[in-house]
């Protein structure tokens, strides 16, 4: 049956087990075969792999065209809203979207400085046991060989296979592998670059997505390229004759800027080509982790298939074992068991049942060139209290790094990296490998949870208190330097169960002289506490790790 509309919605309805919308050679491979079929029933058979709760921290390279101008989060999207500082800089820098669209940026960006091996040594010694690569953004750009789309990395631009490139460093340096997955939101996001400017002397002139098709890159850079693949189609237009800026980026933020995880309702091979993009990255790489931005999963019965597929491949790359982890974002309680929940820019209020994730950024999740200049960066402080916060709730910290276009991070950045590998070298014994205790931990500093509520949390004290377990061991994690010769941990009162026998304070094996009593058990401190942040107490003793 040809590809249609009404094939593709006939199919959804129908709630195949197999993509009715693909191709007939495409159906039998697009679950694969195994324990997992693509409904969230079978899903919930899933269980989050040992090696990702041991893991706890990762870092990831949110890296793509939108890096080259220098200006932060969204550029693609931004450059084509008039009134935005994107949109201002990119008329003074490169010429007007109607003649210099973000095609052009996609072409602009080389990486041309990019060592993902001297990369990947720094962020291992800063305590990441997995790294993830950008795959493709809302850009709608594919940053490996990708046979299915045209625009991407190994054609335009880089002429770089960079998720195989990343890959390739981090498996050699003994790190887990992961992929980003953006692009089920291109079909709206991307909108904007066919709509037009609300008012000026160019007020009502289209930008280039509705100008350009594949005839008109002959004898140009993209030749037999079609700007159409990259910018989606024309699903969402706005229409002629909308008067002022404000008033046409008021129409982009209620038609085209609406978080929609569902299919484009008119545009069918958007769902073909995003499948079958994904199933090949995942058959290329075999990553160890899939991140979807999406609540959920993306694109209907679409994200459906590709959550089985993964989950059955990942069995058969592991003689049986299942190694993957799929992200999600918000999930309702019976979406939960089925994938590894992410939190963006965000963490839970208490123990989790099951594993979770935090992804955030030090800065924007695109490079900003004005936040490094202001030095605007979350400090490794903030980071390492936090990561010790998310780690006592069962879950897993991704921190994105951003780079510049040419593939290279600032001073700043390398920095922070520095300093997360000097008390990882200390304390990373009460963070990798541990699990939570009987509660996560005390102190005055209440925590903002959920999604986009990481900066209404107050900087964290060292009567903030984090918990972890390692087998018989308890670590107490102070989330602040002590600034007393004494420091009480309230929840290990004399009437707690278990019998402490002896305390120590990592960095030195010497041990600590504390006293237990009705009020807590305090500690003595040394004069030279070491670290300027969160500092790590190892309890030994006897049934403290023991369920209450």
């Amino acid at each position: 049956m040809p590809l249609t509309r009404r094939s593709f919605l006939t199919g959804m309805a129908l709630g195949l087990s197999s993509p009715y919308w693909l191709p007939r050679a495409s159906r039998a491979a697009s679950t694969g075969s195994g324990l997992f079929q693509p409904t969230w029933d079978s899903l919930q058979a899933y269980t989050a792999p040992t090696w990702f709760r041991d893991a706890k921290f990762g870092i990831w390279a949110h890296w793509t065209a939108q890096c080259v101008p220098e200006q932060g989060d969204w550029y693609a999207r931004n450059m084509y809203m008039q009134g935005s500082p994107q949109y201002e800089y990119h008329c003074r820098t490169y010429g007007h979207p109607s003649k210099f669209g973000f095609m052009q940026i996609d072409h602009l960006w080389k990486a041309e400085h990019w060592d993902p091996d001297a990369l990947m040594r720094l962020y291992k010694a800063a305590g990441a046991k997995y790294f993830v690569s950008l795959a493709n953004h809302h850009d709608n750009f594919d940053t490996y060989d990708s046979p299915h789309h045209a625009w991407n990395s190994v054609k335009v631009g880089p002429r770089k296979d960079i998720v195989g490139g990343w890959a390739k460093v981090a498996r050699e340096h003994g790190l887990r592998f992961g992929v980003s997955n953006h692009s089920a939101h291109a079909w709206h996001w991307l909108q904007p670059a066919y709509g037009y400017d609300g008012e000026g002397p160019l007020a009502g002139v289209r930008y280039d997505a509705a100008r350009l098709s594949k005839a008109d890159g002959r004898g140009k850079w993209w030749d037999g390229l079609d700007p159409q693949e990259l910018y989606t189609g024309p699903n969402i237009v706005i229409p002629d004759g909308i008067r002022g800026a404000a008033a046409v980026r008021h129409w982009h933020e209620q038609h085209d800027g609406l978080w929609d995880e569902n299919p484009p309702p008119h545009n069918p091979q958007f769902v073909q080509s995003w499948f079958l993009r994904c199933k090949d990255l995942l058959d290329k790489y075999r990553p160890d982790l899939l991140y979807f931005d999406d609540t959920g999963l993306p694109l209907g019965q679409a994200g459906l298939d590709i959550a089985a597929y993964y989950y059955n491949a990942s069995r058969q790359w592991h003689g049986g074992q299942l190694e993957a982890v799929l992200n999600g974002k918000r999930l309702t309680p019976a979406q939960r068991p089925a994938l590894v929940e992410d939190i963006e820019r965000g963490v839970n209020d208490g123990i989790a049942a099951l594993p979770w994730q935090t992804d955030t950024c030090i800065g924007e999740w695109h490079y900003s060139r004005e936040l490094f200049e202001k030095h605007g960066y979350k400090q490794a402080g903030t980071v390492i209290t936090r990561l010790c916060d998310i780690v006592s709730k069962n879950g897993n910290l991704l921190l994105s790094i951003p780079l510049r276009g040419d593939g290279t991070i600032d001073s700043d950045e390398r920095k922070v990296l520095e300093e997360l590998a000097a008390w990882m070298a200390v304390n990373g014994e009460a963070i990798f490998g541990t699990r939570p205790w009987r509660m996560f931990g005390e102190g005055p500093t209440k925590v903002a949870a959920g999604m986009f509520q990481e900066d209404k949390t107050q900087t964290f004290t060292a009567q903030d208190i984090r918990f972890t377990t390692k087998g018989d061991t308890l670590f107490a994690i102070a989330l602040g330097h002590p600034d007393t010769s004494r420091l009480t941990v309230k929840s290990l009162a004399s009437n707690v169960a278990g019998n402490v026998e002896r305390v120590e304070m990592l960095g030195s094996s010497a041990p600590l002289r504390f006293k237990r009593d009705a009020q807590g058990l305090t500690l003595e401190l040394p004069h030279d506490v070491p670290g300027e942040h969160a500092v790590a107490f190892k309890i030994m003793g006897r049934g403290l790790t023991a369920a209450a």
